[in-house]
């Protein structure tokens, strides 16, 4: 059984895999395995994946399915993986060069989930975010460290041990956005064998085509199903009071400002952004008072206001200086 199974997701991306898999390329290293789930792609993704397979027949296992989105797909690859540890690498992003040794030695170590740095980059490679880690490095739980749940939930900056998932009978969500939000922070009350560093051993590729960055405005209010979905998980564990702070400002920070902000940088007369503000407030009426809102950045407390008086055309201006000035 390898240590690590690295599970590549593909659904048309032929511009892109080759770079992917370069990434996580070493012949001279072993004990790991790549599992790419090709996921109906309709371009030449699968023959890209192929030659790569015929290639490093050892290295790699190719799985076609029919198309079921990103969350099926990752539930195939983790069913299909004979790792002992999961990385899930979307195929239109890569691994920093020479991270996956380093992830290797990183696998010596006693845990079940490492939790590990990701840069934003452009297409043509600029650099635009060193997205925001988990504020410590070393051995964490989420009792000893709520903080945790603030954490971006992404399923890309984590290790994760395969028996994970299987013990609890967590999968992805398909056919979903927020497909993370909903899966990653509930393992959390599986283990409390957790660690975390600040080698920053994923690329992340803002293209315009992705999803995160699709002009269909409305899907951003899955982000509301996605709380729920996950604070439901935790009611039902008796956990969620224990989280109530940190549930509000996941909630706050998501919704009531990253949802709100990408509509109003598209579209501020858009409905959902109001629909997200209202749903917000209906369920934390009171979340000034929340510790972390309190000590919140200048720049979110002007949105926040605005946003709270409906100015979502000034949150536009505003945001949209903002990405220019970073050269979004």
């Amino acid at each position: 059984m390898p240590k690590l199974s690295v599970v590549i997701p593909v659904y048309n991306v032929e511009k892109y895999l080759a770079k992917c898999l370069d990434s996580v390329i070493y012949p001279g290293l072993e004990d790991y395995e790549i599992v790419v789930v090709n996921d109906g792609s309709t371009d030449s993704s699968l023959s890209v994946a192929e030659d790569y397979a015929r290639r490093f027949p050892s290295l790699i296992r190719v799985i076609s399915t029919e198309n079921g989105g990103l969350g099926a797909a990752r539930n195939v690859g983790l069913e299909s993986a004979r790792g002992e540890f999961l990385l899930f690498l979307d195929s239109d992003d890569y691994l920093r060069e020479g991270a996956l040794p380093e992830i290797m030695e990183k696998l010596e170590e006693d845990f079940d989930i490492c939790i590990y740095g990701i840069l934003s980059v452009a297409e043509e490679g600029a650099v635009l975010d060193d997205i925001p880690r988990c504020g410590r490095e070393g051995p964490l739980s989420l009792a000893a460290y709520p903080q945790l749940l603030l954490c971006p939930p992404s399923a890309c900056n984590k290790l994760c041990r395969r028996s994970l998932f299987m013990d609890s009978g967590l999968r992805f969500t398909s056919r979903v956005w927020y497909e993370d939000m909903r899966t990653m922070p509930k393992l959390y009350l599986h283990t409390d064998r957790i660690t975390a560093t600040d080698r920053q051993w994923y690329i992340y590729v803002q293209r315009s085509g992705s999803i995160t960055r699709s002009a269909n405005l409305e899907r951003n209010l899955e982000i509301i199903e996605a709380l729920d979905d996950l604070g439901g998980y935790y009611r039902a564990l008796g956990k969620f009071e224990e989280y109530r702070n940190e549930f509000e400002y996941l909630a706050f920070y998501n919704q009531f400002l990253t949802a709100v902000v990408r509509i109003c940088l598209a579209e501020p007369g858009n409905s959902a952004a109001d629909k997200l503000r209202c749903d917000f407030l209906a369920k934390y009426p009171d979340f000034l008072k929340n510790p972390y809102v309190r000590e919140m950045p200048l720049k979110y407390r002007l949105l926040t206001r605005l946003i709270l008086l409906r100015c979502y055309r000034a949150v536009g201006r505003i945001m949209g200086l903002n990405e220019r000035v970073k050269g979004k």
